[in-house]
C-alpha cells in the first residue's frame, strides 16, 4: 500500500502545492484543515481517494491526533500573518507546532517537515517572529530529526502579496508601502513544495533550510517590477515606520471594537516585521543543498498578474497592433 502523509494546512497557499507534489509522487495525502468542505479542490490532485480533506483543528489534541493516525509522515504548513479570534500567534504558530510534533513523536512517526519563515527569532520584535521561533524549538524538541523550511516571502498564483498590491493599483494613482527599502528574496511556491517533498521522502538531510529565490530586491523594487508586469504607472509612496505604527494601532483597535468585522489593512505586528530584511542568511542550508535551482520572479509573475493590466488578457494583442500601425 502507498505511504500516507498528513499535511496540516494542506489546502493553504503552500500546503496545496505540497499536496499536489506528494500525490504525483504516489503518496496518499490526508489534507487536515478546519473547513474540509472548502478544500474539495485538492481531490483532483490524485486518483479517486488518493487525496482527502479531513476536519482538523490544530488547537485541539484529539483532532490533531486523529488526523495523523496511520500516517508515515506529517507536514505542518499552518501559520498566520494576523491574529483572528482564538487563532492567535501563540495558539497557532507556537502551541500548534508543538502539538503536531509531540503527538507525531508519541505515534512513532519518524518524519516531520515544518514550514516556518525566514526571520524566526526568539528575541524578535514581533510576535510573528517570536512564535515562529518557539514553534521551531518545540518541533526540534520532540522530533530532533525534523526538517524545518524557512522561506522568504512566497509568490505564486494564489499569493496574498503581489495579488494584493496589484489590486490596490486599481484604486488610484498612489501605491503606499511600508518599509520601501526593506529587502526580500521572493521564492516561488512550487520550489518550496519541491523542498518539502524531498524532505518527506528522505532525500534531504535533517536540519533548518532557508529558502530564497535567485534575486534580492527591496520592497520598492518589487513593486516597480510588478507595475511593469501589469502595465500601470503608479507613484510608490513609502509610509514612515512611525506613521505606519500609528496606522497599525488604529486598524488593530478598529478590528477589536468591531469584533473582527473591520479588517486591519496593516497591523502593528506586521509593521514590526517590515523593519527587518527577509533574506537568506550566511552559513545556512539552502536550495543548493537540496539540488534545487529556484525559479526567478520574472518567469512567473506575468502568468498570473496579467488580469490586473488595463486591457487584461488583451494587453499583448493591443501592443502587437500598435507595432503593426508603425
Amino acid at each position: 500500500m502507498s505511504k500516507l502523509v498528513t499535511i496540516y494546512g494542506g489546502s493553504g497557499f503552500v500546503g496545496r502545492y505540497i499536496a499536489r507534489r506528494m500525490a504525483k509522487d504516489g503518496w496518499r495525502v490526508r489534507v487536515a484543515v478546519r473547513r474540509p468542505n472548502e478544500a474539495i479542490f485538492v481531490k483532483p490532485y490524485g486518483v479517486v481517494g488518493q487525496v482527502e480533506p479531513i476536519l482538523c483543528n490544530i488547537r485541539d489534541d484529539a483532532s490533531v491526533r486523529a488526523a495523523m493516525q496511520g500516517a508515515d509522515a506529517v507536514v505542518n504548513c499552518v501559520g498566520i500573518l494576523a491574529e483572528a479570534g482564538k487563532n492567535t500567534f501563540d495558539a497557532v504558530q507556537a502551541d500548534g507546532a508543538d502539538r503536531v510534533a509531540r503527538l507525531a513523536a508519541e505515534a512513532g512517526i519518524s518524519t516531520m517537515v515544518h514550514i516556518s519563515a525566514i526571520g524566526a527569532d526568539a528575541d524578535g520584535d514581533s510576535m510573528y517572529q517570536r512564535t515562529k521561533a518557539l514553534g521551531e524549538a518545540a518541533v526540534l524538541e520532540h522530533m530532533p530529526n525534523a526538517i524545518i523550511l524557512r522561506p522568504s516571502i512566497v509568490f505564486g498564483h494564489e499569493d496574498q502579496f503581489f495579488n494584493r498590491f496589484a489590486g490596490m493599483t486599481r484604486m488610484g494613482p498612489i501605491l503606499p508601502v511600508v518599509g520601501a527599502e526593506t529587502r526580500f528574496q521572493p521564492v516561488y511556491v512550487d520550489d518550496v513544495a519541491k523542498a518539502a517533498c524531498l524532505a518527506v521522502t528522505g532525500r534531504a538531510v535533517p536540519g533548518v533550510y532557508e529558502l530564497g529565490g535567485p534575486d534580492v530586491n527591496t520592497f520598492r523594487d518589487l513593486m516597480q517590477h510588478m507595475l511593469m508586469v501589469i502595465r500601470r504607472r503608479r507613484l510608490i509612496v513609502n509610509i514612515p515606520f512611525f506613521a505606519a505604527s500609528i496606522m497599525g494601532w488604529s486598524f488593530d483597535f478598529a478590528k477589536t471594537i468591531s469584533f473582527g468585522l473591520i479588517p486591519a489593512m496593516v497591523t502593528r505586528d506586521q509593521v514590526k516585521n517590515l523593519r527587518n530584511d527577509n533574506v537568506v542568511g550566511d552559513g545556512v542550508k539552502t536550495f543548493a543543498d537540496l539540488g534545487i535551482t529556484p525559479v526567478a520572479l520574472e518567469a512567473v509573475l506575468p502568468d498570473y498578474l496579467w488580469r490586473f493590466r488595463p486591457s487584461g488578457q488583451y494587453a499583448g494583442i493591443k501592443e502587437s497592433a500598435k507595432n503593426l500601425r508603425t
